[in-house]
């Protein structure tokens, strides 16, 4: 299973990005997925998760009501939508796929089965 995650990048404070994860390698519609990130110094935080059914979300306190996770089974793709960038979101995000079908979101790391590599998000002030 592949996972590869694109869109970061250098913004100014208050502009937006969408990263974009395409999965492959295994059926996308049974995997839940997740965002995380990762800030020099810092552990490494859930950000946003979905579940494989796609109607139910979770966001951590720090990005609720300006990132929009999503998913189109159609395209194998999993979404970040984060608008109103602040310069403590400048991390590495990665996505990550889980095989665990739940209703809710998995929001741990170590229940996540495959890992793409990062993508830098860098907001200045």
């Amino acid at each position: 299973v592949q996972l590869q995650a694109s869109g970061g990048g250098l913004v100014q404070a208050g502009a937006s990005l969408r990263l974009s994860c395409v999965v492959s390698g295994r059926t996308f519609s049974y995997l839940g997925l997740g965002w995380f990130r990762q800030a020099p110094g810092k552990e490494r935080e859930v950000v946003a998760a979905i579940n494989w059914s796609g109607d139910r979300e979770h966001y951590s306190d720090s990005v609720k009501g300006r990132f929009t996770i999503s998913r189109d089974n159609a395209k194998n793709a999993g979404y970040l939508q984060m608008v109103s960038l602040k310069p403590e979101d400048t991390a590495v995000y990665s996505c990550a796929a889980t095989e665990i079908r739940s209703i809710a979101p998995r929001i741990y790391a170590n229940e996540y089965h495959y890992w793409g590599q990062g993508t830098q998000v860098t907001v200045s002030s």
